[in-house]
């Protein structure tokens, strides 16, 4: 997306040799920062094609996203912004590039990578004698930073909080991004054959994995945590080589976000708090993007402070404020050193004496591991590649898994979420709920029950038999009316954070870890805020009682 901002090059033998004179003598590059509205503008206003729709930044003041749409081919376009480039600053980023490089790998200066290559690149453009304004100057460093330590031509949509998915599906053709407000939506981005090529086996390189004809299919993991899937070459993929890059979240989803989407009731939120916290078992299930992990890491929240938690993942994924928290991640090898497979993790994980395991998906042999622990006692939560009830028991039953019948009822509360639309949006949605409560000795097949149903023509839920909470209240030696009141308060309290917006992850957990210490204490401050009896009561904040 370099392009020339002047129709003029420095090619001239008239301009070359003012050029080299200026070398001689060197030259004052602009120190200190960008300063907006001071020092002209790094990237220009631009009109594209289309009606305009929506308009921001992205990695600000560097690149924003303009969307418009397409009266005529009724769609809309996603035009990533960046600094445009006349020919002479082209030619001089190019020889950036390979001088620049050298220092940044092997260099030994101090500060952060930034700050490295700020001071790199003044010290090299002072070398050469050019003469450039601030915004020339951080133009240069924008593309020498997306190339070195950003993600290349797809880093602005990667600072797009709203794209959740980037598709490259080949050579020449348009990215599409998956965007929370206008869903699938074709990018003005694309690769040509080399360049696409090499940034897949860039991708693989800089994750530590390798990619070649012989073995063109990779998952990895990019350097900020997001997942990727890569395929090199036209050999399985025959429009040429692809990828498709599923963004890692710094500020993983809660409960509360849960909540605002919908995908859950205040009711179903408060069952599976106590699920969580009285050691039920439980599986997210779910077709592709269906948002199961995203749910069982928010739900994970609920985990009782300092209860020792190990995550096993085949990429990291899982994100939490827990204090007892071990993580594993499997490896795969190229050379002599073994691989280590989420099985390996999973007995591994048996030895340190966790009190939950959650695992990111169970595939294979790990699920008899992983059922072996929930008969011992350990309390587990995972997700599965299906979309119903009983396609989750087939599959455990059945190759390459294989649980015996037997031990797939220690499961005991089985999440089935779907992607599904609903008006013009495409929403996700808890669909089933189910309890598993046993073999039906009268027919030998493995009995459930629907706690909670979606109702796709009303979008709301709708409540079934649970006996789940019988089992905790007798646990508990509650009443039907402790039992009542309990889930009434905790629904209470989910709400009250609801309203708040009290939905930081971080802050989230506190607030629960204040409620695990002191629930009668939490909810009397709650009450005292939201009622406004006492002006001088405060409602429960995330620096006490973590």
């Amino acid at each position: 997306m370099t392009q020339d901002r002047s129709e003029g090059g420095f090619g001239s033998i008239g301009e070359r040799l003012v050029r080299t004179v200026e070398t001689l003598r060197g030259s004052s590059i602009p120190g200190g920062a960008y300063r907006p509205g001071e020092d002209n503008p790094i990237v220009d206003d631009r009109a594209f094609d289309g009606r305009p729709v929506d308009r921001y930044w992205l990695n600000p003041p560097f690149s924003y996203a303009a969307i418009t749409y397409d009266e005529d081919a009724n769609q809309h376009r996603y035009n990533a912004v960046e600094p445009q480039l006349d020919r002479f600053e082209s030619d001089l980023l190019e020889t950036l590039y390979d001088d620049v490089r050298t220092p940044l790998l092997y260099g030994s200066q101090d500060g952060t990578p930034e700050e490295i290559l700020r001071a790199e690149l003044r010290r090299r453009l002072e070398r050469y004698g050019v003469e450039l304004d601030m915004a020339g100057v951080y133009r240069l460093y924008y593309y020498l930073h997306r190339k070195f330590q950003g993600f290349g031509l797809i880093d602005p949509l990667m600072h797009d909080p709203h794209i959740e998915d980037i598709s490259c599906d080949g050579y020449g053709i348009p990215l599409y991004a998956y965007h929370e407000d206008y869903q699938d939506i074709e990018t003005d981005i694309s690769f040509e054959k080399r360049e696409l090529d090499d940034y897949v086996v860039a991708m693989a390189q800089q994750a530590g994995r390798h990619i070649s004809v012989g073995s063109p299919i990779v998952e990895t993991t990019l350097q900020d945590g997001s997942r990727a899937e890569l395929a090199l070459g036209e050999e399985v993929t025959p429009h040429g080589s692809a990828f498709t890059v599923r963004k890692y979240s710094e500020e993983p989803f809660t409960p509360i976000d849960l909540l605002e989407f919908g995908t859950y009731s205040l009711e179903q939120m408060a069952y599976l708090w106590m699920a969580i916290e009285h050691n039920k078992n439980i599986v997210f299930a779910g077709g592709t993007a269906s948002g199961k992990t995203t749910s069982m890491n928010a739900i994970s929240m609920f985990v009782p402070p300092r209860s020792k938690l190990i995550t096993i993942e085949d990429t990291r994924e899982l994100s939490l404020h827990h204090d007892n928290w071990l993580s594993g991640v499997t490896r795969d090898r190229l050379d002599d050193a073994a691989n280590v497979t989420m099985y390996d993790l999973l007995r591994s994980a048996l030895r340190h004496r966790p009190e939950y395991i959650i695992v990111g998906e169970v595939r294979g042999e790990e699920a008899i591991t992983l059922f072996q622990a929930m008969n011992t006692g350990h309390t587990t939560l995972s997700t599965m590649h299906a979309d119903s009830v009983q396609t989750v028991i087939n599959r455990l039953e059945n190759e390459p898994i294989n649980v015996p019948r037997s031990m797939v009822q220690s499961l005991d509360v089985l999440c089935v979420q779907t992607l599904a639309r609903f008006g013009s949006e495409r929403v996700r949605r808890a669909d089933t709920i189910a309890e598993i409560e046993g073999i039906d000795q009268r027919t030998g097949e493995l009995d459930y029950t629907g706690a909670y149903r979606w109702d796709s023509s009303s979008d709301s839920f709708d409540e079934g038999t649970t006996r789940l909470m019988d089992e905790i209240r007798d646990e508990r030696g509650w009443s039907k009316t402790d039992l009542l009141e309990e889930m009434r308060q905790r629904r209470h309290f989910l709400e009250f954070l609801w309203d708040r917006e009290v939905d930081g992850y971080e802050q989230f957990t506190a607030m629960v870890n204040q409620y695990y210490a002191a629930p009668e204490e939490v909810m009397e401050r709650i009450e005292a805020a939201e009622s406004g009896a006492d002006p001088t009561a405060k409602a429960p904040t995330s620096g006490a009682g973590d």
